[in-house]
Formats: C-alpha cells, sequence, structure tokens
C-alpha cells in the first residue's frame, strides 16, 4: 500500500513539516532542573478537590524549582463541555491561590499558546498524518455496533476488552478493502498502530510510586476521532512535548494508560516526561475505605468549600499536610511563616490512598481563623456573605463597627487565649446571629420555670448598663445566694447536696435568656454590646 497517498486520502491538504513545531515551540529557557508543570482539566463544569490536590502539587514544584506552571484545557470532547466551565474553573483555583504562570485565560508566555486543544487540531493532524505515512498508524472503519459486539464476544472469553492483534480488524485490511471504504464514504477514526505485546512487561520510574512493572501496550488505540479531533492520549502526548512540560502529576487512575502514553512518545519521537501518579483521596465509611465519590459525598466539590465558607487558606493548609507528610510538623513549628516556603517535595508525597477527614480539615480551620485579626475576619465574612450569605446576613455589615465589636468578644482578642470558636464563614454567620437579628432558643432551661423566673426579675432589679464587669457579677453571685443558690463555686463543690446548684447554674439562666444559647463568650461583654434597652428586651421576653 502507498502510505502516502493513503496519507492524503485520510487527511488532505499540506500541513507543516514537524521540524516547524519544533521551531515553534522552542525549549523553555529555565533554570537547571526547572519542573515545567500543568493542570489541564476538562471544561465540565465539575472541579473537585482531586484538582486541588494535583494543582497544589504541581503549583509547589514547578515554583519551587523555578519552573512554570501553565493551564490548559482540554475541551476535545464537545459532548462533554458545559458552558463557562473554563471560567469555574480558574475562579475556583484563584481562590485557593493556585498561581499559573500561563495558559488558557491566564496570559503570561503566549510563546506555547494557545492553551486550548480544539484550537490546536491542525497540530495534531500534522502529527497523525506523519504516522500515516510511516506505517504506525491506519484507518479503522469499525461502526459503535461493531465494536460492542467485539466487546461482548471478549467478555465472553474472559479475554481482556479493546482493538488489538487478531480483533483488530482494521490493521492490517487489503488497500482494495480501504479504499472501497473510503469511496462508499464510510466514517472512520484514526488509529495507533501498536508494536507492543501483552506478554512483555517493562519497570517505570514513577516520582511518586517508584518503581512499578506495567505491561507493554498492545492497544491500537484511536488517536483521531472521525470529526478530526485527536483523543486525550494523543493530544496530551503532542502537548506536553511542544508545551515542554518536564513532570505530569496526575491521579492515579491514570497508571492504567501509562504504557499507551510511553508508546505513544515514543513513536512520535518525542523525549518522555516524568510521570507522578499521586494516591487516591479516601475516606472512612463504617469500617471500611473508599474513594470520595461525586454522587455521594458533597464535599468532593470545590463549590462546597466556597459555599459553606471555609477559609482557602485552612484548606490549602489541609491539602498539604494529605500532600507531604512532614507539612504538618513544619506548619506547627512555623506557623508565621509563608506555605510557599515549606519545602515540599514529590519524593514525600503518599505512595497510597490519603485519608480525608471533614473532622481533621474543621479543626484546622479553626486553628487558622483564630489566627485571623478582627478586621481580616470581616473582610472575609463579608466576601462571604455576599455571595451565600442571606439579606440579614448582609445587614450585619451595615455597622462595621458594632461587628468590630462582636468579632472582638468572639474570637477573644485581646484576652488571655483565643477562642476558636469559628470553623467556617456560614457557620461564623450562624454563631453571632444573636447580637443581630434577635434570639433563637437554641438551649434548653435546665431550672424549672418558677426559679427561672425568679432569677430574671432578680437580676432586672439590680441591672444597669453601667455596672463594670466586678460589680455586675458581684449583683449576680448575690442573686445566687438569696435563690438558694451557691454564690462562691468552692462552696458548691465542698457541699453540692447543700444548694440547689451554683453561681454557673445560675448565670446559664441569664445566657440562655439574652443569647439563646447555653455557652457564649463572656456575658458582661454580651450585654455592653448589646446595649441596655436590647438587654432588657430579650429578658422580659423570656420572662414572659
Amino acid at each position: 500500500m502507498d502510505l502516502n497517498t493513503l496519507a492524503e486520502r485520510l487527511l488532505p491538504g499540506e500541513y507543516p513539516a514537524l521540524d516547524t513545531f519544533e521551531k515553534q515551540y522552542p525549549p523553555r529557557d529555565l533554570p537547571k532542573n526547572a519542573e515545567v508543570t500543568r493542570l489541564a482539566p476538562s471544561p465540565t463544569g465539575f472541579i473537585h478537590l482531586g484538582n486541588l490536590f494535583v494543582a497544589i502539587a504541581n503549583e509547589r514544584i514547578a515554583h519551587r524549582s523555578g519552573g512554570v506552571l501553565y493551564l490548559r484545557i482540554e475541551d476535545t470532547d464537545l459532548k462533554r463541555k458545559v458552558e463557562g466551565a473554563v471560567e469555574a474553573v480558574i475562579s475556583a483555583l484563584d481562590y485557593f491561590d493556585i498561581r499559573f504562570d500561563e495558559g488558557a485565560q491566564i496570559g503570561g508566555d503566549d510563546t506555547y499558546a494557545p492553551g486550548y486543544q480544539r484550537q490546536r487540531a491542525h497540530i495534531y493532524r500534522a502529527y497523525a498524518k506523519d504516522l500515516i505515512r510511516r506505517g504506525r498508524a491506519y484507518p479503522c472503519f469499525c461502526t459503535e455496533e461493531e465494536l460492542a459486539a467485539l466487546r461482548e464476544e471478549q467478555t465472553a472469553n474472559k479475554e481482556v476488552t479493546g482493538y488489538y492483534g487478531k480483533y483488530a480488524k482494521w490493521r492490517d485490511a487489503p488497500e482494495e478493502a480501504v479504499y472501497a471504504a473510503l469511496d462508499a464514504g464510510k466514517p472512520y477514526v484514526i488509529r495507533l498502530k501498536s508494536m507492543g505485546g501483552a506478554s512483555h512487561k517493562f519497570t517505570f520510574h514513577d516520582e511518586i510510586k517508584g518503581d512499578v512493572t506495567v505491561t507493554e501496550n498492545d492497544q491500537d488505540v484511536v488517536i483521531l476521532k472521525s470529526d478530526g479531533i485527536p483523543t486525550y492520549h494523543f493530544a496530551h502526548a503532542v502537548d506536553d512535548h511542544l508545551m515542554r512540560t518536564t513532570l505530569v502529576i496526575r491521579g492515579e487512575e491514570w497508571l492504567a494508560s501509562l504504557p499507551i502514553h510511553l508508546e505513544l512518545f515514543d513513536v512520535l519521537g518525542f523525549r518522555r516526561p516524568k510521570y507522578g501518579h499521586n494516591c487516591s483521596l479516601m475516606k472512612m465509611d463504617g469500617e471500611s475505605k473508599r474513594k470520595l465519590s461525586k454522587r455521594k459525598d458533597p464535599e468532593l466539590s470545590l463549590s462546597y468549600y466556597r459555599q459553606e465558607g471555609y477559609h482557602p487558606f485552612a484548606v490549602k493548609v489541609y491539602m498539604l499536610t494529605l500532600l507531604n507528610s512532614d507539612f504538618e510538623e513544619w506548619h506547627m513549628k512555623f506557623p508565621d511563616k509563608p506555605l510557599e516556603e515549606f519545602p515540599f517535595r514529590i519524593g514525600k508525597m503518599s505512595k497510597s490512598g490519603a485519608l480525608f477527614d471533614l473532622d481533621k480539615l474543621n479543626d484546622i480551620s479553626k486553628t487558622e481563623l483564630a489566627r485571623l485579626s478582627a478586621e481580616e475576619m470581616l473582610a472575609f465574612l463579608k466576601a462571604w456573605a455576599a455571595d451565600y450569605g442571606t439579606p440579614a446576613q448582609q445587614a450585619y455589615f451595615a455597622d462595621e463597627g458594632y461587628l468590630l465589636k462582636v468579632l472582638t468578644l468572639c474570637m477573644g482578642i485581646g484576652g488571655k487565649k483565643r477562642r476558636k470558636d469559628f470553623v467556617t464563614a456560614k457557620q461564623a454567620m450562624e454563631e453571632i446571629g444573636y447580637f443581630f437579628s434577635g434570639r433563637t432558643q437554641r438551649d434548653d432551661y435546665r431550672v424549672d420555670e418558677a426559679t427561672r423566673n425568679a432569677i430574671l426579675d432578680g437580676f432586672l432589679t439590680t441591672f444597669s448598663i453601667e455596672n463594670d464587669a466586678q460589680v455586675w457579677f458581684s449583683n449576680v453571685k448575690a442573686l445566687a445566694g438569696s435563690l438558694g443558690f451557691a454564690a462562691e463555686m468552692r462552696d458548691y463543690k465542698a457541699n453540692p447536696a447543700a444548694y440547689k446548684g451554683s453561681v454557673s447554674d445560675v448565670a446559664e439562666v441569664l445566657r440562655i435568656a439574652v443569647t439563646g444559647r447555653a455557652n457564649t463568650p463572656d456575658l458582661w461583654t454580651i450585654m455592653q454590646i448589646l446595649g441596655d434597652a436590647r438587654t432588657r428586651e430579650r429578658i422580659l421576653a423570656a420572662r414572659a
């Protein structure tokens, strides 16, 4: 068969010589050992925790080595493309401070543009045409029905499914049959003619997992679909070479495709990049572990963390604890150092599944939010409320001076120890709600109604907003003693049977009456912030 004639029939027209692309996309001028990494999502509209996991690793490795991180959009599958998905990807990753140097909609050095695969279709076709000329690619006219029947036969025979060996119907088809199908206008795809054998194994060094043994590829995979658009396998090999990617970090689910990708780099004459397959994110489900699921686990989606109001820094800190085993100790030792100073190493990435624990993230979030100033916390809450808060919550920011007093108290700023009451913006806004929109009964009184009313009535007889904390508490203790409660905790502890309870029980009644909850920051300060009128109003309402 005249392969030049076949190549022209399959992909008619002039394409640039392949060395043209080598000149158009030259090797990058970077320091020695600098890594060029990438994030290459599909525009499906769903960006998940795994994307962030890989993005942080890519960003840290590239920038710590003096290299480049770029964004490439792999939009070859139009059926899965969602309008606005690219903007959503960029917005989500920007929220978590993933800093791209170049790529789709990023700017930077445009030498290696465009960053959208569909805009690079002529490049892939040029390389595919060259493979046809060299006898390393061929047309396949199989229908979907024929391929489905093929899979059924292989499954029935308990064989590996796919298009290979004796099942590769068009691999060595006679010239007459190929041209007859072309003349009949049958649609076709272009397949790689693999030279691998399933009986051959080889060892490959994975940058994360170490040496792994894999089987040679023997699948004649599709490299160009019937519309002339490449598959992921083919496009990523061409792009990673021309964009001069040195290291590909991706999920371990791609390990099975590694033999295909290595063969493609070899047949195209490209130098292979390094590959690192990171572990999957797992969670406990009862007594066993399983992968995070899009269907079962809302926390897989990055939008979950924005809607709930997790601080992006806290999420990033937690991700780094999963990515590098020695990060947590480093961050505890140097809590004020920028995360960029952590000596991130690919060799410290976990070789097996990383256990994602939302409770651990919540603990980290509490710690990181407690480190903010009141002004920083206000700005964080304000940004969240603008996008996700209720109108009532958005109104909290009408008097930012008042809100700063609330946050200063609730965060324990100025006290001996900072409070860690806040986990997320959403939870924090709910937590401070009693300062704004009236009390909501969250906790029940632990005393009977008559005792409750006696405490509230007695408190109002001495209450004055002008009283300082010491006078205020002296009055509460006197009230406790008059009602049969121990005014001093030491007395109660010495002989609890002699009292109805302690002064803390009296204070709890007042606390619930004013705030609706049994546990709050300092009650005297709460009353000072609320003011005389609102404090009295709430106590009277509780009395009624």
